[in-house]
């Protein structure tokens, strides 16, 4: 019923678009994941498995979907056991909330939120990577297994500015400042700390099967051509190729594949050893407790199947196409260079699942790192990104966001509550794109958020 209803759904819309010729520019704006294209517009709208994946992948898919809501305890334990002895949530759906973003903490010690702290010292570490925090690693892990001192607990606090739009109108800006309180131990100096807000992860399968070379072409890290963007990959270290490749994942790009994406955040998030990351993130310090397990805590086949569940994760349908003030919206998106950086289209490439082949998409990103400027910097150098550069977020299902998670904000901290707040924070490479915003008369302000409201 599930297939007929997804076919009925495709064949409504393109019909649709052949009755109208005015109705969008093509169809596949609208089934922004191609043949794998959802049309849910409720909070489960990133649940659903790519609409073409046959019966195999579907249970694959739903074997999977149980692994990634799966709680993890401590060892030992006849299942599911090895999680710590330091982490920061025991599943997945902790941090992403119904496959969409996590939620910052809305209270001082909130300990359901989706946020983390990424940890570093000023240096270049193993494969140009970051150089861990002394007694402290590469992330804070808030939380530990009975009998186990957690590193620390995070504390928030607040700066205002008012932004005024030329017509008058002002809107406040908050920006978080993020500390470690009560560590288990003293904070090394040079302490730098980047916070992350848990991104969605429907559509990464599309995002991985984007080719190197299409990536590529739209990288312009001299800015050769004058026009003020100057995208450029973010080169990582890819643990099974031993080799650095195009980053694609997470909020600066330092992950190459699904599969690493999901044994780092095992390995990092949940202190689960996995065949990628064998050791515990926290060994050598005085608070790690070692020797529970002599393998590692998840199987191969485990983080395979974390992998495979974000890879066939669908993404919904563009909506409200037809309405005046979103056709107008994409009209003012393209012509504010928003489009420069959030590519709209795509054709995917080669991919070992087949659903994935050959897609037409429109992921609304370049999947490259653009310098942000002064005020979205963490100022975390993170492989060949620097501390004001960020991967471009893509921007489907972006419209759902708080229809998913009600309790979600925007950016990589979480700082903008709304997506009109998330403009006004671009800087760098953007300011043009967001000064231009910001002079807009009210109504094609409100269309141009009508529109990105629509994917």
């Amino acid at each position: 019923m599930y297939k007929i209803f997804m076919v009925f759904g495709a064949l409504f819309v393109l019909a649709s678009c052949q009755e109208d010729e005015g109705f969008i520019e093509t169809p596949e704006v609208i089934l922004s994941g191609g043949e794998t294209t959802i049309f849910s517009t409720g909070p489960d709208a990133f649940t659903f498995p790519l609409a073409n994946l046959e019966q195999d992948g579907l249970d694959r898919h739903f074997e999977a979907d149980a692994i990634f809501g799966q709680q993890f305890v401590s060892a030992p334990a006849i299942k599911f056991g090895g999680i710590g002895p330091l982490f920061n949530q025991n599943s997945c759906e902790s941090c992403h909330t119904r496959n969409g973003r996590g939620a910052i903490p809305q209270f001082e010690g909130d300990q359901s939120s989706g946020l983390l702290l990424r940890l570093s010292i000023p240096g270049t570490g193993l494969h140009n990577g970051i150089v861990p925090a002394p007694g402290f690693g590469g992330q804070l892990q808030n939380k530990a297994i009975f009998g186990v001192a957690s590193e620390g607990k995070i504390s928030k606090s607040e700066v205002d500015k008012i932004v005024q739009y030329v017509d008058g109108v002002e809107i406040v800006l908050s920006k978080p400042t993020y500390s470690i309180i009560e560590p288990y131990m003293a904070l090394p100096a040079e302490l730098m700390i980047s916070p992350r807000v848990a991104p969605p992860v429907h559509g990464l399968g599309l995002l991985e099967a984007i080719s190197d070379m299409d990536i590529l072409a739209l990288a312009d890290e001299t800015d050769a051509n004058g026009d003020g963007i100057s995208g450029k990959p973010n080169m990582v270290w890819d643990v099974l190729k031993q080799g650095m490749e195009i980053g694609r994942f997470g909020w600066k790009a330092e992950q190459p594949t699904a599969a690493q994406q999901a044994a780092d955040a095992a390995h990092n998030d949940m202190g689960l050893t996995n065949f990628f990351f064998p050791n515990n993130p926290c060994e050598g310090q005085e608070n790690c407790e070692e020797g529970l397990q002599d393998e590692n805590d998840v199987d191969e086949e485990t983080i395979n199947l974390f992998a495979f569940y974000s890879q066939t994760l669908a993404v919904p349908s563009q909506r409200n196409t037809d309405q005046p003030e979103v056709i107008n919206g994409r009209k003012i998106f393209n012509s504010i260079n928003c489009s420069s950086c959030h590519v709209p289209e795509f054709t995917t490439g080669a991919h070992e699942i087949t659903a994935l082949v050959n897609q037409k998409i429109a992921p609304f990103t370049d999947m490259l790192l653009h310098d942000m400027g002064e005020g979205l910097a963490d100022n975390r150098p993170t492989f060949s990104a620097n501390g004001q550069e960020w991967r471009t977020s893509p921007l489907w299902g972006i419209g759902l966001t708080q229809v998913v998670n009600p309790k979600a904000t925007f950016l990589h901290d979480g700082r903008a509550k709304t997506i009109e707040e998330a403009i006004l924070w671009h800087g760098g490479e953007a300011e043009a794109s967001k000064e231009q915003f910001r002079k807009l008369k009210k109504s094609d302000r409100e269309d141009l958020l009508a529109f990105l409201k629509s994917l």
